[in-house]
């Protein structure tokens, strides 16, 4: 299968005529309108409906960031915000990938529904989604679920956006990867199993994302240096770097207080050994 990407304007005349609903996942960055690409903005622009899963007070920064990048790219405010009640989430399910299966159904029929009532056919819907569609984010599995169910006649296009992990290396002012070297990108409970199988010496450099038990901890003594960020490319980002046996203690008070002061944390890292 050969898939195209049209032009701009071409795109949306072609939408038109197909009279089919577009639904664009548009990867927006960590939050601050600075990080947005030209295509995202552009696509910003076409949009008639924003659908935004409501979480609640949780959500209240995201959503004031949301509010300023269409303030800052999307001016005039020719759309409508339609919020979508975002389901609770077992997050302390034994079996985690039927849980988050089943969480992301539910997100899905929630949005199929919101999409069949409040776009018209040949509309422009959008989803705004932070970091990058394609990183850890299931907005397109949601997309394509809804397409695959087809009870609503849908289109979809994915416009990539700078993810966390790009901040971070480059706030820290690093590359991600070490001379003729990979990375590893896991969430932090994927390199909890690794560490008890024992860590493959050949791995250097490991990015960790969605670490809610602060995994790295548990390298003190092995050689890492670690760069890690909070709330990237927000007014309230906090880096630390360093040897890892020496600013870890720093990294967990720090994000103990972040977290009890904003109700959330949202972090990451990359841990770098030097290559033998």
């Amino acid at each position: 299968m050969v898939i195209k990407q049209l032009p701009g304007v071409w795109w949306g005349v072609l939408c038109t005529v197909w009279d089919v609903r577009t639904v664009l996942a548009i990867g927006v960055g960590a939050g601050d309108p600075e990080l947005l690409t030209v295509q995202a903005v552009e696509a910003l622009n076409r949009v008639d409906v924003f659908f935004v899963f409501d979480k609640g007070e949780s959500g209240a920064d995201l959503d004031e960031a949301r509010r300023a990048i269409l303030l800052r790219h999307a001016p005039g405010e020719k759309y409508r915000v339609v919020e979508v009640p975002d389901p609770r989430r077992d997050r302390q399910a034994s079996a985690y990938t039927a849980a988050v299966t089943d969480w992301r159904d539910e997100r899905a029929a929630r949005l199929e529904r919101a999409i069949e009532t409040e776009l018209t056919d040949g509309g422009v819907g959008a989803i705004l989604v932070w970091g990058d569609p394609a990183l850890y984010d299931g907005t397109i599995r949601i997309l394509d679920t809804i397409i695959e169910r087809g009870v609503v006649e849908l289109d979809h296009r994915v416009i990539p956006g700078i993810s966390s992990i790009q901040l971070l290396a480059a706030h820290h002012r690093v590359p991600l990867n070490q001379v003729a070297g990979s990375v590893v990108v896991t969430p932090g409970r994927l390199l909890a199993r690794q560490l008890a199988r024992g860590l493959d010496d050949t791995v250097t450099d490991i990015v960790v994302m969605l670490d809610a038990e602060l995994v790295c901890t548990r390298l003190r003594g092995q050689g890492f240096t670690i760069y890690w960020g909070a709330y990237l490319g927000s007014d309230d980002e906090v880096l630390i770097a360093g040897e890892l046996d020496q600013v870890v203690d720093d990294i967990v008070r720090t994000r103990r207080e972040l977290r009890e002061r904003k109700g959330w944390i949202m972090d990451s890292y990359l841990l770098r050994r030097a290559r033998t």
